[in-house]
């Protein structure tokens, strides 16, 4: 299966109670070779109107924070946990979760990145099966599987509370420092120390 097929297939998605509320599904978008994924958590108003993760105030944000790290939307793709959004952007419930994070994990299986920044709680516990608080462990790196999870910020998180701007701005030097570092390792593939997502 191809990433463009995967999104045809969740078109019309009704696995969950947010379909009726969502205006589209809300796949992803950006270069389907990235090596660098971003995961935020699910579409707000904006984006489910155009289809597209992050191209609020909060995409503007990320924009700029790319371009901090040397990066741009053309690089990397961006996606969300949740295709559709939750009414009223509430938080998405255990089981909206749990029922499209295996689209989440298959989009990360066919684009093949070699390193999944997490935007905010709700992708950081998706990704690494832990809930802990984001700011326990924004700007660590973990291994799963062949590639690494970079959690951060969400933007939308700086955008409500102005002391945490400097705080997201820290992530992505951290996270340019980063990359720059690993840009020309492997990724470690040693199973004792992976943690298997996909099962």
């Amino acid at each position: 299966m191809t990433l463009q097929e995967l999104s045809h297939s969740l078109k019309d998605c009704q696995r969950c109670r947010l379909a009726s509320g969502r205006t589209q599904v809300v796949f992803g978008v950006g270069n389907p070779q990235a090596t660098i994924m971003f995961v935020g958590e699910a579409p707000g108003f904006y984006e489910d109107r155009q289809g597209e993760p992050f191209v609020g105030a909060a995409g503007r944000l990320l924009n700029e924070l790319l371009q901090s790290a040397g990066l741009s939307r053309n690089d990397v793709y961006i996606a969300n946990v949740i295709k559709c959004r939750p009414p009223d952007n509430r938080d998405p419930l255990p089981d909206e979760v749990d029922t499209c994070k295996p689209f989440l994990f298959q989009q990360i299986e066919l684009i093949k990145p070699k390193v999944v920044c997490t935007l905010g709680n709700f992708a950081m516990q998706t990704l690494l099966g832990k809930k802990v608080g984001i700011m326990k462990m924004r700007g660590q790196s973990f291994q799963v599987q062949n590639f690494w999870v970079f959690p951060m910020l969400h933007p939308a998180a700086a955008l409500h509370q102005g002391n945490l701007k400097e705080t997201i701005a820290d992530d992505f030097r951290k996270l340019k420092t980063f990359l720059d570092r690993r840009q020309e390792e492997p990724a470690p593939t040693t199973p004792a120390e992976q943690m298997n997502l996909f099962g």
